[in-house]
This record gives structure tokens, C-alpha cells and sequence, in this order.
């Protein structure tokens, strides 16, 4: 397992870089001037070419990307263009709001999705499975921005009962986390009824049930261990998305976390802040779905990894 795991981290390396490249060369593909926009409207040609200049975006691209690159190893993404701080500076402030936000919306959509997903598979073609699957197609087909604006109508607006913006206490990540869990909840849903409903037709559960034992021990017992192979892996895919994703939720809901970050640095061209946070999401990604191949040895002793 520990030679394996080497092996992944070793392999983060290349396709960092390509990443890296990928986003620099994305984000000098973008319409607009980030020198202009950084000096000010009113600012002269000569004002605009000193604040190039100390940019460094007057040398050539690779020079740029090799400067990139030498900061990204010595952990340094540069400073942001919009706020003039470190950019790790900028992204430390903004991702715990994110991570939090995340884990709660990861927490109660998995346990809502499972649930409904089982229910539905164990009651399949009855009341239980129409109603879970309807609530499962209504959560992936309602967008993120509109769920966020009805939820902030009823229980802020015209009920009172919950804050709509910041992140002081727990409360303010009720609404957030329903809107940015409520897809995650419809979609683990619908894969745990898929991959349940596989299970359950298993000659080992038949025979379990030919043993005598009550439907309770053979759905948790015999059917959850088999069955959550598949769905772990859809849950580390949601984790990586809800946690580079939430940019539409957190703008809706004015949240200070790095969706948001994003956004504001894509308006005003902040090429360090773009290029760190691509690079972030990236790296999140590749450590969930090592987490994930992790958790499949634990899951089921029987994999063995080379």
C-alpha cells in the first residue's frame, strides 16, 4: 500500500505541470489588459507600460512561465494584481469559509442521498422508490441559483429564520449548504439505488434471505460493503466538485470563500490568483481520488494494489 501510494504522489508531478501550462496559457488568452486594468482607467500609455513592467508581463511567455514555475516549487504564486497581497496569503484567508462549507454540504447530502438511494432500492417499483427517485430528479434538474433565491424568499425573507450572508456562525451555512448539497443529495441518490439494486440481485443475498435472516442485516451486512465501492468513488467525485464548484452558490450568497475569489479574479484579470486556484482544484482533485482508491482497500480487504 505505501509503495502505491508513493508511486501516486510521484505521479502528481507531470500532470501538475501540464495543468500549469494548461492555465498559463489560458489565462494569457484572455481578453483585456491586466496591466490597464491594475494601473487604473485614468492611468497614461506610460503609467500602464511601468506597471507592466513591474509585473513582469512585458517578457516573453516562457520566461513568464518559468518565473511561475519557480515560485509554485518555493511555494510562492506571486502577488494577487487586484489587492497586492501574496496570493497564498489571499487563498488561506478565503479557504477554510469553503472547506467548511463543503463539509457540510457533503455531510448532509450524502446521508440524505444514501438513505433515499436504499429505501428506494430495497422498496423498488413502489411508493418509496417513485417518491425518492422524483425528489432525486427535481434536485439535479432545479438550478443552484435559483434553489439559493427561494430558500433566501422563504426562510430569510418572509420567514426570518436564518441569515443570508457571511459565515459567523453556524447558522449561516444552513441555506448554503442546502442549495450547494442539494444536486450532490439528488445524484448519490440515484447511483446508490443503481448500485443496490445490483447487489441486491446477488446469488449471496438470495441466499442469505434463503438462511432466514431479516432484510435489515442482508441490506446492511451483505449489500453495504459490496455496494459502496462504486458509490465512495461518486462521493470523492462530488467532494472535488462541491469544493472547487461553489462559486455560483457563494456568489448568490455573498460567501468570503475561494469561489468567489475566483470569480472576482477572473473579472479583473488577476493571473496569479487564476493560475493558484486552478492549480488548488487540480491538486484536490488528484488527493481525493487517491483517498478514494484508499478507502476501497479498507472497504473491501480483498483489493490488493501493486
Amino acid at each position: 500500500m505505501l509503495q502505491y501510494i508513493a508511486k501516486r504522489l510521484v505521479g502528481l508531478v507531470p500532470t501538475l505541470l501540464l495543468v500549469g501550462l494548461l492555465v498559463f496559457l489560458f489565462v494569457h488568452l484572455l481578453p483585456g489588459d491586466p496591466a490597464r486594468l491594475a494601473a487604473g482607467p485614468e492611468a497614461t500609455p506610460e503609467t500602464v507600460a511601468l506597471v507592466r513592467s513591474d509585473l513582469g508581463l512585458d517578457q516573453p511567455l516562457p520566461r513568464q512561465f518559468a518565473r511561475f514555475l519557480n515560485g509554485v516549487v518555493h511555494w510562492d504564486f506571486g502577488t494577487s494584481l487586484r489587492t497586492k497581497r501574496p496570493v497564498a496569503t489571499e487563498i488561506g484567508d478565503r479557504f477554510m469559509p469553503t472547506f467548511w462549507l463543503t463539509l457540510w454540504s457533503m455531510a448532509w447530502s450524502v446521508a440524505i442521498g444514501m438513505t433515499i438511494g436504499i429505501l428506494s432500492a430495497v422498496w423498488r417499483n413502489r411508493w418509496p422508490d417513485r417518491v425518492g427517485m422524483t425528489l432525486a430528479v427535481s434536485g439535479i434538474s432545479f438550478p443552484a441559483f435559483a434553489l439559493g433565491m427561494v430558500l433566501m424568499q422563504i426562510f430569510s425573507v418572509e420567514l426570518g429564520w436564518l441569515p443570508t450572508v457571511g459565515d459567523d456562525t453556524w447558522r449561516h451555512y444552513i441555506l448554503p449548504s442546502l442549495t450547494l448539497g442539494a444536486a450532490v443529495a439528488a445524484i448519490m441518490a440515484r447511483f446508490t439505488r443503481s448500485s443496490f439494486v445490483d447487489i441486491l440481485g446477488e446469488d449471496y443475498i438470495r441466499t442469505a434471505r434463503a438462511k432466514g435472516l431479516d432484510e435489515r442485516r442482508v441490506v446492511i451486512k451483505h449489500g453495504m460493503r459490496n455496494a459502496l465501492i462504486p458509490v465512495v468513488t461518486m462521493m470523492g467525485l462530488q467532494f472535488g466538485f462541491l469544493l472547487g464548484g461553489s462559486i455560483v452558490v457563494e456568489k448568490v450568497f455573498n460567501w468570503p470563500g475561494l469561489g468567489r475569489l475566483l470569480v472576482d479574479a477572473v473579472d479583473m484579470r488577476d493571473y496569479p490568483v487564476i493560475q493558484a486556484l486552478v492549480l488548488l482544484f487540480s491538486l484536490e482533485f488528484i488527493l481525493i481520488n487517491l483517498i478514494v482508491d484508499i478507502l476501497y482497500g479498507i472497504i473491501n480487504p480483498t483489493i490488493r494494489y501493486r
